[in-house]
Parts: C-alpha cells; sequence; structure tokens
C-alpha cells in the first residue's frame, strides 16, 4: 500500500529554482516516495538517489543529507565513520527518506529540506513517521 505524495515549492524562489533547472535539464520528476510507503524488496537495492533525515532520538538534534546507497551510508552514520556533526552530535536515527529518480534532483530537495525551519522538518517526519521508528532496520 503505497501513495505518491507530489512536493511543489512553496516559495517564489524554490518555483524559480525549479524553472531555471527544468529549462536546462528539461522536466524533472516532481514526486517521490515517502518512508512510509516502505521498502519494496529489491527496489531499494539498486543505487537510486535518497533524501534522508536522521536524528539523535525523537524530537532530537536532525541531519538532512542525500546519497545513492541509503544502507551504507546510514551504517556509516550510526557506526561513526563519518567524522563531522552526526558523531559530534550523535545522530543515529534514521527517520525520513524519500527516493529521487535523479540525483540533480534529490540534491535540489535536500537543499530545500535543509532550509527549512525546524517545525516543518519535524511535521514531515511526524506525517511519514509518526512513531520516530529507525528506518535503517527496514534497509537489511
Amino acid at each position: 500500500m503505497s501513495r505518491m505524495i507530489h512536493y511543489t515549492g512553496r516559495y517564489p524562489r524554490t518555483l524559480r529554482m525549479a524553472a531555471e533547472l527544468a529549462k536546462t535539464l528539461g522536466p524533472t520528476p516532481d514526486t517521490v516516495i515517502p518512508a512510509q510507503a516502505g521498502i519494496q524488496g529489491k527496489a531499494m537495492e539498486e543505487k537510486r538517489p535518497v533524501v534522508y533525515i536522521m536524528a539523535s532520538k525523537r524530537n532530537g538534534t536532525l541531519y538532512t543529507g542525500v546519497t545513492s546507497d541509503l544502507p551504507r551510508r546510514v551504517s556509516q552514520h550510526s557506526t561513526g565513520l563519518v567524522e563531522g556533526f552526526t558523531k559530534k552530535y550523535g545522530v543515529h536515527m534514521l527517520v525520513y527518506y524519500e527516493r529521487h529518480d535523479d540525483m540533480r534532483s534529490a540534491i535540489i530537495r535536500e537543499k530545500q529540506i535543509k532550509k527549512w525551519n525546524r517545525a516543518w522538518k519535524l511535521r514531515l517526519i511526524e506525517r511519514e513517521n509518526p512513531e520516530w521508528r529507525d528506518l535503517s532496520e527496514e534497509l537489511q
């Protein structure tokens, strides 16, 4: 039981950026599959770009990133192999992710989410993962 969510820019600047990108690169996908749609078996094994949010705990410190290999990247964060923010602040739980068809659209979305205020990020997580489950367990 999956559902598609259509994300559109809420701000003129975001819409301008998307329009400029569309002119340069052609049409880009405007839909993503949110975390609650689940992981469809072998589909996750494909190297598709993913925007993800990790947390230290429920309503804790948040980190937003983008990768083409989510299981490997989450493992790096969780084991402390990546020096920096996630290691320093103990951010080890995968609480949200969305897949994209290409890296350009994933990077645009990552930058969009990073600019959001904290309340919007929390709402996004709560809407798709209200229990704040560690979704990395589903990646195995």
